[in-house]
């Protein structure tokens, strides 16, 4: 059994807008930038990947599924992703008993993928391109209620959770900002696979937001709207 490591890893001086051969880990879910995503490990090709990022200090990405399964089966169809992903930074591994990994990853820059192909054990590795930050964009007033409810529910997670080790979201919190806004209630919406990843690839973090908040006005159309 290995102790568990908690990874602060250093933000590079300059990010190249374009990575080589990137490993890829094709899951059932969207990793947002800013999100927080725990892993457990136990397929030997992403053993591997994972122990080589975290030597290595570098981050492996995150696609959402098409087709195919999360985990490699005799006979199945390969798996297929969309074009669009977040580099995933890990922040926190423990190897809690042999073949078996857990980590914390959190999400980096969105990337598009400009060509991939599968190594021999099954691993998928891909050339993209990174693309833009969201822009930092305030919240308009038609839209104040998405960031009211957000803090809400903030708050009562916090006092759910109670430890803040243990908190759900990390630090800043950044509730005047259309796009770290958006991107939380992605992620905590009953949203499909497929209409995240629309929303991940969208350019503009005040779009994003807008259709959150048509999915949050549909759901609960009276308690959204601040007092």
């Amino acid at each position: 059994m290995i102790a568990p490591v908690t990874v602060r890893p250093e933000p590079p001086l300059s990010t190249p807008r374009t990575h080589a051969n990137l490993p890829l880990f094709p899951l059932e879910t969207v990793l947002f930038p800013g999100g927080l995503l725990p892993l457990r490990i136990f397929e030997v090709r992403y053993l591997h990947m994972v122990e080589q990022c975290r030597k290595d200090g570098t981050p492996f990405g995150i696609v959402s599924l098409l087709k195919g399964s999360e985990v490699r089966r005799p006979g199945a169809d390969s798996e297929t992703f969309h074009p669009v992903g977040t580099l995933a930074h890990i922040t926190h591994f423990d190897a809690p008993q042999p073949g078996l990994m857990e980590i914390d990853c959190v999400g980096a820059e969105r990337f598009r993928m400009t060509s991939s192909h599968q190594l021999a054990n099954g691993q998928w590795v891909a050339d993209v391109e990174l693309l833009e930050d969201d822009v930092a964009t305030p919240i308009p007033s038609d839209l104040a209620h998405a960031s009211h409810t957000l803090g809400q529910l903030i708050q009562t997670l916090r006092e759910q959770h109670g430890a803040e080790n243990r908190f759900p979201l990390l630090p800043p919190l950044q509730l005047e900002d259309c796009g770290w806004v958006a991107n939380r209630w992605c992620e905590m919406l009953p949203l499909s696979v497929p209409l995240k990843h629309n929303l991940l690839a969208l350019d503009s973090p005040l779009v994003r937001l807008e259709l959150v908040a048509d999915v949050l006005a549909k759901a609960h159309p009276a308690p959204l709207r601040p007092e």
